[in-house]
């Protein structure tokens, strides 16, 4: 599988048990009901982690994330973070034997309705929670490989009409996002904003690199990423020249090196933009830098962290 999303394939993750509503259930097991709205209608909330030497990476970043999003959609979780991180996460890990190289997906949706339509009144009682913890490890041929980006005509969306920040289970814009360019060969979607400025990628957040400088959007229109907040303050903190603005496709196409980021890859090369080749080899030189400032970040973290 192409993409940002490319992992190692592990057998490994046949067997995990899976975290359903208090139960640790087999994977061909872990069913929710078709009248549950995350089914029926994409209403839920998710976040996506990484247990790295022991430790759940940036875990109160995350927690913070996922609570605002629940109030947003005026959802009950139903548990405070401490359960979540103790009784939920955790639990999940511990029963799977898992202590490094794991990818979790937490799923909060609002549950069972008493009939398929959108008013969040007609649940009938309490959320699905759900998390699949995997061994799963960004395919290593993806630094050195890195990916095509295309720029989509699908536009990024402001906070008052569908909130990018907010990490919602409905997320057939940017699925369209990817189809659009997957016929065209790309691997990943290349967005912008309303104003025709670039902002980030279908499921990621984007950097470029012209002239020495590092660039990113204002982070307006794109999603609120960990990562993302994590590499910006990286940067400031070792003194690289560093911009956040409003770009445009020709600032991007001039660009010596560029990435992506995510909770999944961390920080991602991109080998061509619009079918035009980056002149670094990859990973480029800033790329590399920032990459293993965050490898070296993520060891602190779980040095810090770690039960």
């Amino acid at each position: 599988m192409p993409g940002s999303q490319d992992f190692a394939a592990d057998p490994r993750n046949e067997n995990v048990l899976v975290y359903l509503n208090g139960a640790l259930v087999p994977r061909a097991a872990a069913n929710v009901s078709i009248f549950d709205a995350g089914f029926v209608l994409g209403d839920g909330v998710w976040e996506g982690l990484r247990l790295h030497k022991g430790a759940l990476m940036f875990l109160d970043a995350h927690l913070d994330r996922l609570f605002w999003g629940a109030k947003q959609i005026a959802l009950d979780i139903g548990l405070s973070a401490d359960q979540i991180v103790d009784d939920v996460l955790w639990k999940t890990l511990d029963a799977n034997g898992m202590t490094d190289g794991v990818h979790l997906r937490l799923m909060v949706t609002r549950g069972r309705k008493k009939t398929v339509n959108q008013d969040p009144r007609n649940a009938a009682g309490a959320p699905t929670i759900v998390v699949v913890a995997e061994h799963k490890l960004p395919s290593p041929q993806i630094v050195t490989k890195g990916l095509a980006l295309a720029t989509s005509s699908i536009r990024c969306t402001p906070a008052d009409m569908f909130d990018m920040r907010l990490n919602s289970h409905s997320r057939l814009n940017l699925i369209r996002a990817l189809i659009e360019v997957i016929d065209m060969g790309a691997d990943e979607a290349l967005m912008l904003d309303p104003d025709g400025f670039v902002s980030s990628c279908n499921a990621t957040n984007f950097f470029f690199v012209r002239d020495g400088m590092l660039c990113t959007s204002t982070g307006d229109y794109c999603f609120n990423g960990v990562t993302r907040g994590n590499v910006i303050a990286l940067a400031r903190a070792n003194g690289m020249a560093m911009k956040l603005g409003n770009f445009t496709l020709d600032d991007v196409r001039g660009a010596q090196e560029a990435f992506v980021t995510g909770t999944f890859g961390g920080l991602t090369p991109v080998r061509s933009i619009d079918g035009r080749a980056l002149p670094a080899a990859l990973p480029g030189p800033v790329t590399a830098r920032l990459r293993g400032l965050y490898d070296a970040l993520k060891d602190a973290e779980a040095a810090r962290a770690v039960r």
